[in-house]
């Protein structure tokens, strides 16, 4: 029943600890049979205007999202086969909700009307609300005929389905791969606090010796620690050939049928809307114009950044002595990177622990934007390392709140995200407050002691936390448009990547590190030395993301029904353009491509470095007039932050930077020459 079900309660905040696998479909079946419903009462109503239609459907809509978000959530962060299960009989449901609303003719109609009638009279969001649903009817396929629409929605489903099973056979082939050691100099280079986890692990499996799985965390300490060639490739070969048919889970997770079968569905999804191809498709809601110029874009940053990459990995293969596999790259770099600037990540993590992590960056987001954050205990969590964090203004009104689940375990997905469970409402007579969660994947804490990060942690969390303020500090109030809702992909890294400058700047370590034991500030000598190594290796790092980037859109920019995905060819043409150490001929990257195949990436990860322009550039204002200089602060939050998907956002971009976005500083922050 209804008034039993956790996902259906009128509350704020999810009982988390009572939603089980059972409740799932009911609530979603219930929520999707109250839209349909309410909807139809709508449109049966005299001549609808926005208060009437519009208002209400943001709501419904809103209702819906916040019913399935923590079924998601807890689907990524605790699965379990029946969570699975529940959740994956969901997604045609809602595929098919969705896709029946995009193609409603008669509400796209009654949107059209409203337009042309209330249009002038609006608020420039509301107008944006209307302008930004009617472009969603038309990639929905509202004009195609009624045999392409039925067409058009199986194929959304299939999509779903299929993301959902690409990301299961990642985590799957993940949690598959252990390495059980008994001779501890196989350990060698690796941290106390790997090691003591190991054993732990082991302990927990009834073995002796040192038991390392394949998180992220231990992945990267693994290759950039490890003084074991061996054990080194021995992690990179289960790591790139995860969910494949290479590697040590070969053909029993293996994604290549699936992530076929999504490029194929894409490209005719795209084909029936009338896009040549799902590149051209993708890019009909974010900020680039065309295909062309994506690649241009590219290509001109390889231009920048190929030659110092070439130099870097010259230098490396001197330092080594032999010539570099694919896992040799972050051994070596860190050796010289720790030679060069005397800096090693592992040996700063006792500067970095979380809790002064945390505090540090919240003090920076009050210093910015005039922020207070206060923790709620006693709430109903899905574990109990999660800690949730209310989100004040100066003057103490209650702005939102996050959720803060921040270490690797079993069953939680990788890497790291900000999700939304709800947004930001003023609708209809109903108001909500946006709620976010913010996930990292670090190295849990020892017993008795606080995780300590590497820098490299430090700003992964300034990343998300980016996210979570676009999120949290929205002023719009349509649920469509609030938050990171309705902003293209090529700028919603923007405020990310814009936080991350600060975790970087030398008037801000000292907010965010001190010694574990001793409180003791980050000695100013290894703080200059920090950020004088910001730039290191910046080609490298470039390269590798342009791969992506390039792999990416010409897959689906080049895709064709009669030869297939073709990906072999344009992988290698890619590597050609822009690899300068080939790896291995087992690498399967493509196939835990998680941001591409199971998230909203598809041809967009170009966005990472599209918007890595537009941060660098924005940080420059800030840096002109001082790093916590309140009022470019405020004009960041007025013109960006605040305004969702509520405007255009290069005429956002301008009206904070007074002119169009410039690549100079971005260059120059990597050391190189514009």
């Amino acid at each position: 029943m209804a008034a039993d079900n956790p996902l259906l309660a009128a509350v704020d905040l999810p009982d988390y600890a009572a939603i089980e696998a059972a409740h799932v479909e009911p609530a979603i079946r219930t929520t999707l049979a109250q839209n349909r419903a309410r909807l139809a009462a709508l449109l049966a109503a005299p001549e609808p205007n926005f208060a009437t239609l519009v208002e209400p459907f943001e709501a419904m809509q809103q209702h819906l999202g916040r019913v399935f978000a923590p079924v998601a959530h807890l689907n990524a962060v605790r699965n379990s086969d029946r969570l699975r299960a529940a959740y994956n009989a969901c997604l045609p449901l809602l595929a098919e909700y969705q896709t029946e609303v995009g193609q409603n003719r008669p509400l796209c109609e009654a949107y059209e009307r409203i337009s042309a009638r209330e249009g002038p009279t609006l608020s420039p969001p509301a107008r944006r609300v209307l302008d930004y649903a009617l472009r969603e009817f038309r990639l929905a396929g509202v004009r195609l005929p009624p045999e392409d629409q039925a067409r058009f929605k199986a194929l959304m489903q299939q999509i779903a389905s299929l993301q959902s099973q690409f990301e299961e056979h990642v985590l799957d082939a993940t949690q598959a791969f252990s390495c059980h050691l008994t001779d501890e100099q196989e350990l060698a280079g690796l941290p106390e606090h790997v090691t003591a986890r190991a054993r732990e692990a082991a302990g927990e499996r009834g073995l002796a010796g040192y038991l390392l799985r394949l998180d992220q965390p231990t992945y990267m300490t693994v290759m950039s620690q490890a003084q074991s060639r061996a054990l080194r490739e021995q992690f990179y070969a289960a790591w790139t050939t995860r969910a494949s048919d290479q590697g040590p889970s070969a053909g029993r997770y293996d994604n290549s049928a699936v992530l076929a079968e999504i490029l194929k569905l894409r490209h005719e999804a795209a084909r029936l809307l009338g896009f040549a191809s799902y590149a051209e498709l993708s890019l009909a809601t974010k900020m680039a114009p065309d295909v062309a110029s994506v690649l241009a874009f590219l290509s001109r940053l390889a231009g920048h950044y190929l030659p110092a990459a070439r130099r870097e990995l010259a230098e490396l293969s001197e330092r080594a002595q032999h010539p570099l596999a694919a896992w040799d790259l972050a051994y070596y770099a860190e050796r010289l990177r720790e030679e060069r600037f005397a800096v090693s990540e592992e040996a700063l993590r006792p500067y970095f622990p979380l809790p002064r992590v945390l505090a540090g960056l919240m003090s920076v987001a009050a210093r910015l934007y005039g922020l207070k954050f206060q923790e709620r205990t006693q709430l109903s969590v899905w574990h109990e390392d999660v800690r949730y964090f209310d989100v004040l203004a100066e003057d103490g009104e209650l702005k939102g709140g996050f959720y803060a689940d921040l270490y690797a375990r079993e069953n939680k997905r990788g890497g790291a995200w900000m999700g939304e469970l709800a947004s930001r409402m003023r609708v209809a007579g109903i108001t909500a407050r946006p709620i976010a969660h913010l996930v990292c994947n670090f190295a849990p804490p020892a017993r008795g002691r606080p995780a300590l990060l590497t820098h490299g942690d430090v700003v992964t969390l300034f990343h998300e936390f980016g996210h979570t303020l676009h999120h949290l500090l929205t002023r719009v109030d349509y649920p469509s448009l609030a938050g990171v809702n309705g902003v293209p992909w090529d700028a919603v890294e923007l405020p990310s990547q814009l936080m991350e400058q600060w975790a970087w700047h030398p008037d801000v370590l000292p907010l965010v590190s001190g010694h574990v034991d001793t409180g003791a500030p980050l000695p100013e000598a290894d703080l200059a030395r920090l950020v004088a190594s910001r730039s290191f290796h910046a080609g490298l790092a470039a390269v590798r993301q342009l791969e992506f980037a390039l792999f990416d859109f010409r897959i689906h920019a080049e895709y064709r029904a009669e030869r297939g995905p073709d990906l072999e060819r344009i992988l290698a043409e890619v590597r050609e353009q822009v690899a300068v150490l080939k790896p291995p001929p087992y690498n399967r990257f493509a196939h835990s491509f998680q941001h591409v195949f199971a998230g909203g990436y598809a041809a967009g990860y170009y966005s990472y470095k599209w918007a890595e322009v537009l941060a660098a550039d924005a940080f420059a204002a800030f840096q002109e007039s001082g790093v916590f200089d309140a009022a470019t602060a405020r004009r960041f939050l007025d013109e960006i932050l605040s305004r969702g998907g509520s405007c255009d956002q290069m005429q956002a971009f301008v009206a904070f930077r007074g002119r169009g976005p410039q690549v100079d500083a971005l260059l120059a922050r990597d050391g190189l020459a514009a």
